[in-house]
């Protein structure tokens, strides 16, 4: 299946869909299913039951899952939309960098 270009932690921009233009940080990755949860991004209504956690029960508003396609990591630099590659950094690592700025990414 081989890796993915956005780990947690990074700022995406999403590229397509129904949130499309919208920014947020990923909260979490399923590398299995190529999806991942980014915050405030493709927001879905959940119904549920009155329980211990939440006695009144009701609406809740959370996000969903979105494929990974459809993100594209912001731009360090200018903060725009920009795909990644992968090169040698200085201690022989692999690090991920800008296509549009050739900056490094963290």
């Amino acid at each position: 299946m081989g890796k993915l270009h956005i780990k947690k932690g990074d700022i995406v921009v999403v590229n397509a869909g129904t949130s499309k233009g919208q920014e947020g940080k990923v909260l979490e990755v399923f590398p299995e299913k190529q999806r991942a949860i980014v915050e405030g991004v493709n927001m879905v209504s959940k119904h549920t039951k009155p329980n211990a956690e939440n006695p009144q029960g009701g609406i809740l508003k959370k996000e969903a899952p979105i494929h990974i396609s459809n993100l594209n990591l912001k731009d360090p630099s200018t903060g725009k939309a920009t795909r990644i590659g992968r090169r040698e950094g200085e201690n022989g690592k692999l690090v991920r960098y800008s296509k549009k700025s050739g900056e490094e990414i963290k």
